[in-house]
């Protein structure tokens, strides 16, 4: 019997028309461009679920820079494929890759799903005053020309 499911790192699979519009049914990405999906995809390591027939069906990416931390971010399956243990087999696969081993610090952040990560041995943070956040949970409805405020680092200096 064929996997009803297939994972793979291979960004060349990836369909960033979909998984716009899977991130565009979620709670954290509602309103994303499609511009941010390609450039977010670009910049980290990604997998893909699909469907036998090649669908686009689930996507998870890590932003990380494959020394010392990552963040795992963007974990989703189409709604009529979940409970089928795909988000868990995205998880899996980024956090196999060789060099996450060596990372010191591994970050997620979920509204409702800690259990499906426990078993990953991600937990609630240990020291929670410790970590600061800047969070713009507006920012995908405010409308930036394109590459005005990304995709290019500026050489800035500060003070002394």
């Amino acid at each position: 019997m064929q996997p009803m499911f297939v994972i793979s790192t291979e960004k060349t699979k990836l369909d960033a028309k979909a998984i716009h519009t899977l991130l565009n049914q979620t709670y954290w990405a509602k309103g994303i461009s499609e511009e941010l999906v390609g450039l977010a995809i670009a910049n980290s390591i990604c997998c893909g679920a699909y469907s036998s027939n090649g669908e686009q069906i689930g996507f998870a990416r890590l932003v990380t820079d494959l020394a010392t931390f990552g963040y795992l971010c963007d974990v989703v399956v189409a709604e009529q494929w979940r409970g089928m243990g795909i988000g868990k087999s995205l998880t899996a696969t980024l956090l196999e890759q060789p060099f996450t081993a060596q990372l010191r610090r591994i970050f997620l952040a979920t509204k409702d799903a800690h259990t499906i990560y426990a078993p990953f041995g991600f937990q609630s943070l240990g020291s929670p005053k410790s970590f600061m956040e800047i969070y713009r949970p507006e920012i995908y409805s405010q409308r930036y020309p394109p590459n005005s405020c990304h995709g290019s680092i500026q050489n800035v200096h500060h003070g002394g």
